[in-house]
């Protein structure tokens, strides 16, 4: 029998986790395989999402090992782990009805019940900080397990309950993203989306995550096209700059004669004016 250690990087936890974890086995973990984890939270049910190469952990944050695989899921914990999901709601209610009753300015949005059973972590949202004591010695009290009250914002909110978003996919933070970069209002300018509020928040209610994916793109592009209002020397002649398309390293131009067209930036011999333009998009 092959007693060799290896590594795998495993998806577990309501917040969609990301660690490796190790394997001593005979058989290898195909991509997908359910599997029974024991991390430094306790025994959980996590995802294996691929093994542990050196490329891998060349894009995560942490590279030591978060524990350790304990075997493939049975049977028997599938029934479990269905087990586990009706008490987690049974807890959810509890927990509400201690929240009203020690009159908690809090939002309980989620709960996760470990499936080894060793803790109980409630999400919740506050504006201010809450002073939750009594509430975790009267939930240890109920369901005799370790109790832990994580705080979250609106975004996180969103990781754990949004489904689907306006493209009609599930939600990025939900499935793949494991980091939710910072997302402002000049990302959209440059990409030139509609600025309507409506149309650029996700489900969280902030400006979506998907305007981050192509804003470094954008802006190397940007950097390599004459600001508008330059003049530009082309093969047909002086032209001024009038608007920019980015994406396709154009910009827009008239001609001394009135004459409008579109120019590559490959086709510019030379920028005779640089209208002085504001400071790039910070992110």
């Amino acid at each position: 029998m092959n007693n060799e250690v290896t590594g795998y990087i495993v998806r577990y936890g309501v917040t969609r986790l990301i660690a490796e974890f190790t394997w001593k086995g005979a058989a290898e973990l195909n991509r997908n395989a359910a599997v029974i984890i024991k991390s430094e939270r306790g025994h959980e049910w996590g995802e294996v999402l691929s093994p542990a190469t050196e490329r891998v952990r060349s894009f995560m944050k942490e590279t030591t090992s978060a524990g350790r695989i304990v075997r493939l899921v049975t049977d028997d914990d599938y029934r479990q782990r269905d087990q586990s999901r009706h008490e987690e709601r049974a807890e959810f209610l509890g927990c509400q009805e201690l929240v009203n009753e020690h009159k908690l300015q809090m939002q309980l949005v989620d709960v996760e019940h470990l499936f080894g059973g060793e803790r109980v972590i409630f999400y919740y949202l506050a504006e201010k900080r809450v002073d939750f004591r009594e509430l975790v010695k009267s939930l240890a009290r109920k369901y005799r397990s370790r109790i832990e009250m994580r705080q979250i914002g609106v975004r996180d909110e969103a990781k754990l309950l949004a489904d689907f978003g306006d493209c009609g996919k599930p939600v990025c933070c939900g499935s793949h993203l494991t980091e939710m970069p910072p997302v402002s209002m000049k990302m959209a300018k440059l990409q030139k989306t509609s600025l309507d509020p409506n149309k650029l928040s996700g489900r969280c209610g902030r400006l979506k995550c998907c305007l981050r994916y192509e804003y470094d793109t954008y802006k190397s592009y940007k950097k390599d096209l004459p600001p508008i209002g330059s003049t530009i020397i082309t093969k047909q002649g002086e032209a001024k700059v009038t608007n920019q398309e980015i994406l396709s390293e154009c910009v827009q131009v008239i001609y001394a004669d009135s004459k409008k067209t579109i120019v590559h930036r490959k086709n510019i011999l030379e920028v005779i004016k640089k209208k002085k333009s504001e400071s790039p998009p910070s992110e």
